[in-house]
């Protein structure tokens, strides 16, 4: 418990914070569209793993992933979820190079799972 609150500590100082903002912002900018409001929920999810990502988990929702939600994930993919993946990604190989990064490496692999398909996930 207490090598969680650590980690995310030196993950909110090391980036996490202004990530967060980031994805909070450009929820807010897709809720400002009535037909965003979906994407800008799925923004918000991320955000909130951005800030604390040390003890929680990305799980597959209850109900399955319907069709709404396959669509759209193909959209988000479209429209910036490889980006952001990518982005993980290229963090995540980074930080796996020092000994010291490779739990933060594991926490950039976690964001980008979801990254790529936000829709049918929930953040425990």
């Amino acid at each position: 418990m207490q090598m969680n609150l650590f980690g995310n500590l030196i993950w909110l100082i090391f980036g996490g914070l202004l990530a967060a903002l980031g994805y909070i912002m450009g929820g807010f900018v897709l809720c400002i569209t009535i037909i965003g409001i979906p994407w800008g929920i799925q923004c918000f999810k991320m955000a909130t793993l951005m800030l604390w990502p040390f003890g929680k988990q990305v799980l597959p929702a209850k109900g399955g992933m319907g069709c709404l939600s396959l669509f759209c994930n193909i959209i988000w993919l479209l429209f910036g979820g490889l980006y952001t993946a990518f982005i993980h990604l290229i963090f995540a190989a980074i930080l796996f190079i020092t000994i010291i990064g490779i739990p933060f490496a594991r926490q950039h692999l976690k964001l980008m799972e979801l990254a790529l398909m936000p829709f049918g996930r929930v953040v425990v």
